[in-house]
């Protein structure tokens, strides 16, 4: 189901045991990955400090990483036309841009209520 769950554009949850060791080199001391989740090409994760964007090139092995402290996010929404709706679409707004960062969830794909909670918990406190 992961692979058609990419196809389609569905963000999928991502073992955590083997992002923390992909990912060992950049965290700082005390730094967990909380949650992570995978589309297509991309990644988001999430560690008790801050958000980790991953965007792979659809040609070639260049990656960029940005981290955004949960400091800099200044709102955050989740979207969907509803029950007929394919897919719904989290935002994230940073206080330096006035454009959101944007990331698709498919159809049935509950994982965007945990990842909306999981900023809530980190900015909301």
């Amino acid at each position: 189901m992961g692979l058609f769950n990419a196809i389609l554009g569905n963000a999928s949850e991502v073992n955590i045991e083997n992002i923390s060791r992909e990912f060992e080199p950049i965290l700082i001391d005390g730094e967990i990955i909380e949650k992570a989740y995978k589309l297509i090409r991309d990644m988001f994760i999430f560690t008790n400090k801050r958000l980790i964007l991953v965007e792979k090139q659809l040609v070639g092995t260049k990656v960029d990483y940005m981290s955004i402290p949960y400091s800099s996010i200044k709102k955050f929404s989740k979207e969907s036309a509803g029950i007929l709706d394919m897919d719904a679409e989290l935002k994230i707004w940073l206080n330096s841009e006035s454009t959101p960062i944007s990331k698709q969830f498919g159809k049935g794909n509950n994982n965007i209520n945990e990842v909306y909670k999981i900023l809530s918990q980190h900015i909301l406190k």
